[in-house]
């Protein structure tokens, strides 16, 4: 085992020997090799991280979620659905919310206006608002301010902001505007009783869905929404903005591949020559392979260890600036946060066996025909 192991040592150094006169042309392909893994690996670090943290921020989400439907949209409730939710056995906790959207025309952007749960932490007093960082940050908002918005019906509501939102929930409350009951109703003229839709907890969450089953029984014009359904379609988001940024990269990811196998299948004269030389001086079959077979897992394992430390570092030190705007989205109001660092094993076995593996592999075949090709010959070419 030892001598096995002196011998392997042996061929590195000389591969990298042979590497190193070669420096400019290996250089290029390192560069290039580096910057598709740092691409691919910026983007299924960047998603995988946005999922983990979209999981965490639901949570603690409402189990079931109900909205009321006229002619196929969203609609306010009116009032006795509460009553009429109450009498289903199972349903632990009920409570109407209110939440609105406005557009904002000095920013360009829509805030979301919400009156907090009575069980949330932060209660807003009547004639003054808690906003997000991001909105506070971008309309230069301090507590103590006080800011005007003019209603859909053109009165105008004037609040003091009571205090920022932390900016550690930035990633959910960047738009949020929070007010009292009182404000929001006559900011929106929405009338006693009504609300936006409603919030469960289940005794048993076993029995969401048939307490959903039972609800769309007992209120045909209702939309029972699951925890569980929401989580997919933020699932099915994230994997749709990954699959645009895959697709807008697949033109470099092609050329890079036709690139890396054109090095990898074809050896230069140079090349040829140096196995002819080994050939002669008595080097074996086996020992050509071996150290071409090095130089090659040398180059891609470089590549992939640089291009996904580079990436790394790019998703969450410097926020992924690179691909922020597609898979953050479109919004105005763009939150920033750290994301906490998510390492999938799979994705990284997955990104090394489409980038590694294929390249190591593929200096194999055009090697094996040089080297039991007679030396004289392939010195001649």
């Amino acid at each position: 085992m030892k001598t096995w192991i002196e011998k392997q040592k042996a061929l590195i150094d000389f591969t990298l020997a042979s590497l190193a006169r070669r420096k400019i042309k290996n250089l290029g392909l390192l560069l290039v090799y580096t910057l598709i893994v740092f691409l691919l690996a910026s983007v299924m670090l960047f998603t995988h991280a946005l999922r983990k943290e979209a999981g965490k921020v639901l949570e603690n989400s409402p189990e079931v979620i109900v909205q009321r439907l006229v002619a196929g949209r969203h609609d306010l409730i009116p009032p006795g659905y509460l009553e009429k939710i109450g009498r289903i056995r199972g349903v632990q906790k009920k409570e109407g919310r209110l939440w609105g959207y406005y557009y904002d025309g000095v920013l360009k952007a829509n805030y979301t206006f919400m009156v907090p749960q009575p069980d949330a932490l932060m209660a807003v007093e009547s004639g003054k608002i808690a906003v997000g960082a991001t909105m506070a940050r971008m309309r230069g908002l301090v507590p103590g301010n006080t800011i005007s918005f003019r209603s859909y019906s053109g009165k105008l509501f004037s609040f003091e902001v009571s205090s920022v939102l932390p900016n550690k929930s930035e990633l959910v409350s960047a738009d949020l505007v929070l007010l009292s009951e009182a404000d929001f109703r006559a900011f929106f003229e929405l009338p006693p009783g009504y609300y936006n839709d409603i919030v469960l907890s289940v005794a048993n969450p076993l029995e969401v869905r048939n307490i959903a089953t039972k609800l769309s029984t007992l209120l045909p014009d209702s939309r029972p929404i699951l925890r569980e359904e929401v989580l997919r379609t933020y699932e099915s988001i994230f994997n749709w903005r990954e699959g645009i940024v895959l697709v807008l990269l697949s033109g470099a990811i092609l050329a890079f591949a036709i690139f890396a196998w054109e090095k990898a299948s074809g050896l230069s004269a140079e090349e040829k020559r140096e196995i002819g030389i080994l050939k002669a001086i008595g080097w074996e079959t086996g020992d050509v392979i071996k150290m071409k077979f090095w130089e090659g897992a040398l180059v891609s394992l470089a590549a992939f260890l640089l291009g996904y430390i580079a990436a790394y570092l790019h998703v969450f030190r410097f926020s992924s600036w690179l691909f922020e705007p597609v898979l953050k989205g479109w919004a105005v109001l763009y939150p920033r946060f750290e994301l906490t660092p998510e390492v999938d094993g799979f994705q990284v076995a997955t990104l090394f066996l489409f980038t590694v593996f294929p390249y190591a592999v593929a200096t194999i075949v055009p090697i094996w025909r040089a080297a039991i090709t007679d030396p004289d010959a392939v010195m001649r070419g």
